[in-house]
């Protein structure tokens, strides 16, 4: 009975990596920590606090009568009226207690079967919203993915989502944590439910709430600060972030925040991608629902950094990712791995972590990509969508250079004052793939890969006047001062530099054909009477909204792996531009034939080559990557690598070190959830 009694408690899917607690140099640290993020104004002051209760009050009120007044109307009893009831929860950053200054408030109003989202969300409580006095910039979004209505409510930007529940009351006290909510809903409605219950389920896992956030707000920060914060951009966002800080928490449960970000860094420089990271077995549950399983779901197989949730239904929280944005973001874990190795031995301090990256050093050429409207509102429309799709163009990129040209999408607009339209412009830095033999004279030719990209976001169906998009090739040194904090002054690459920044031996270098960015932006009030002038609008749009042959053919969607080897014609082609065959048959599977003056890609320049792309689309994964496949042939042979931990603390004599090595765990290198999906991302000879 005592021996059961003193077990610790295991959180997660193994058994920690190391029981050891802070010594009094990790204390200080943690405190020299806490001092620079407030120092930094990551934390909100009491009256912005209680400004943001005072408002989710107001809100909460505000869809209670609403759902009061549409059960009235329903002609329901005075009893049902009287008891009608609709529930505001919160998640994000918010829920988790790691929300900043200025941040938004993730809600999610639960309601009772009869009242919908189609029409009674969308259009009742939006005309309820769009008269509420403080409510302002109110945009409602149905068709998202996760349907959301977006507004400002005294100031306060609140992105707020609704799922009807098959309850005639909502009890105030109800439990979103509990499969029942699921229960005869629709898979959109489950997507709305998800946010709040992963956000629970997190703070349920973890085996120390504060010491999680304090080490997620840190690291939070410091993708920021490194350029890799930003899901819709191919990073990751905040549930990716805070899944993976807690997955340390759970590998060492009683470190303390200074010590979490350090192991943060040093396990996941080693994890091996694409193997999952999980808080929790993945539970197949009776409704149904599709779960995360790259052992049934094609798609899945193709993930290049699955992070999964821990609540039914399971999804990869970052199937976002590419190999380009992966590659960038290893890079920056390096980094932060390095600096927190000289922060424990006392070379550097905690403002040396979050050194701004200085993306605009890192490349000798870049992808500027610049959006115009006609107005501030029509701008705010159009770079959303724009921004939606960036993604799509690293993809092609990798797709179309065989993954040769890497991408690096920086996840920060840029505004030109000078300009009189609305405007605003994002980079993608450009190299070609490390270890990778130049030829001579080698270029790439993506004229084609950006025509595709334009015409897809020409397709945008709230499409207006004055709606603009312009993809230029720049060079270092013509990039626009107006990136730069003092307008003109270059930054000057830090002390602590990553890899990109030390060598930039595989950026493209010569032969690129570029071209003004603003040779592009053809406005109406400028366009008139110029040789460069676009045709008219109306024939634009008529063409654009034509079915894309490359899109649509159904062949063109299964290509064989082997097409990775077909030829590309170079761009001293008569065509003028990159041709391939349109269908993967055509394209010579042989290896050789791939020589290289047949590969030779010409000129990273804008889309205003007339040339035709007849490469063939591919799926969101450039090689079908199977995920799980070594370690489900460990399933079957019933193989668990054991790890011997130790853990390495400068300020730890011998004795002590000895004594912890002896009290530390065998942790299991895999483990595999209920329906067999396997836990297997650390190294066997993890350094921890």
């Amino acid at each position: 009975m005592a021996g059961g009694s003193d077990a610790p408690k295991q959180y997660g899917i193994t058994k920690p990596l190391s029981l050891l607690g802070p010594v009094e140099a990790d204390l200080q640290r943690t405190a020299e920590l806490e001092k620079f993020l407030v120092e930094a104004g990551l934390y909100e002051s009491t009256e912005e606090s209680a400004k943001r209760e005072e408002v989710l009050g107001k809100l909460d009120q505000i869809v209670k009568d609403w759902v009061k007044q549409l059960t009235s109307q329903r002609g329901y009893t005075d009893q049902m009226v009287e008891e009608a009831n609709a529930v505001l929860f919160t998640f994000g950053s918010y829920r988790l207690g790691v929300h900043g200054p200025g941040a938004d408030i993730d809600t999610l109003c639960v309601g009772p079967s009869y009242v919908n989202r189609e029409e009674d969300f969308f259009i009742v409580l939006h005309e309820i919203l769009a008269q509420t006095e403080d409510v302002t910039e109110l945009q409602p979004v149905p068709d998202a993915h996760v349907p959301v209505m977006k507004f400002k409510f005294h100031g306060i930007s609140i992105d707020l989502l609704y799922a009807s529940v098959s309850l005639l009351v909502v009890p105030a006290d109800l439990d979103i944590s509990q499969g029942s909510v699921l229960y005869e809903v629709d898979e959109a409605t489950v997507r709305s439910l998800n946010g709040c219950r992963v956000a629970d389920q997190i703070l349920r896992l973890v085996p120390n709430i504060e010491n999680f956030r304090t080490a997620l707000r840190c690291l939070k920060y410091w993708a920021k600060r490194r350029g890799v914060y930003s899901n819709v951009t191919g990073f990751l966002g905040g549930v990716n972030w805070a899944l993976l800080v807690a997955r340390v928490c759970q590998l060492y449960p009683n470190a303390v925040p200074s010590m979490l970000v350090s192991r943060f860094f040093r396990v996941f420089t080693q994890w091996r991608w694409p193997n999952p990271v999980m808080l929790c077995s993945i539970e197949e549950d009776e409704l149904g629902f599709p779960i995360w399983d790259p052992r049934k779901n094609p798609r899945d197989k193709c993930h290049h950094m699955p992070i999964i949730t821990p609540a039914y239904p399971c999804m990869n929280s970052s199937y976002n990712v590419s190999t380009s944005t992966l590659r960038v973001m290893m890079e920056q874990f390096q980094f932060g791995n390095k600096v927190c190795q000289e922060i424990e031995m006392n070379k550097a301090s905690w403002s040396a972590l979050f050194e701004q990256f200085q993306f605009f050093e890192a490349y000798k050429n870049y992808l500027q990509v610049d959006i115009i409207a006609e107005d501030d509102e029509d701008l705010r429309l159009w770079k959303g969508w724009v921004e939606s799709r960036l993604r799509q163009l690293t993809l092609k990129i990798e797709r179309d250079t065989y993954g040769m040209l890497q991408c690096h999408p920086y996840p920060h607009e840029y505004a030109d004052p000078s300009r009189q339209c609305a405007h605003c412009a994002f980079f993608m830095g450009l190299s070609r793939k490390e270890g990778v033999k130049i030829q001579e004279g080698q270029q790439f030719d993506i004229r084609g890969t950006v025509d595709e990209f334009r015409h897809e976001i020409n397709l945008y169906m709230f499409w207006k006047p004055g709606m603009e998009l312009a993809v230029s090739h720049v060079r270092r040194k013509q990039i626009p001062a107006y990136v730069f904090p003092e307008g003109y002054k270059r930054p000057r690459p830090s002390r602590h530099v990553n890899h990109q920044q030390q060598s930039n031996k595989n950026d493209t270098e010569d032969g690129t054909a570029t071209r003004s960015p603003d040779s592009q932006l053809k406005r109406k009030h400028d366009s008139a009477g110029t040789d460069d002038a676009e045709p008219d609008r109306s024939a634009k749009r008529s063409s654009v909204s034509q079915v894309n042959p490359k899109t649509s053919s159904p062949q063109s969607r299964n290509v064989d792996e082997n097409t990775c080897n077909g030829q590309i014609k170079s761009s001293s082609d008569a065509s003028g531009g990159s041709q391939a065959s349109p269908h993967a048959s055509e394209r010579s599977p042989d290896p050789a034939a791939s020589s290289p003056s047949c590969t030779t890609m010409g000129a990273v320049c804008s889309g205003d080559a007339t040339s035709k792309h007849g490469i063939p689309l591919v799926e969101d994964c450039t090689t079908p990557t199977v995920a799980v496949c070594t370690t489900l042939k460990r399933v079957a042979e019933k193989v668990v690598s054991e790890l011997v931990v130790s853990e390495r603390l400068g300020s730890t004599n011998s004795a002590e070190l000895l004594e912890s090595m002896e009290k530390d765990v065998l942790a299991e290198n895999v483990h595999f959830g209920g329906n067999g999906v396997a836990q297997g991302g650390l190294p066997e000879e993890l350094e921890v």
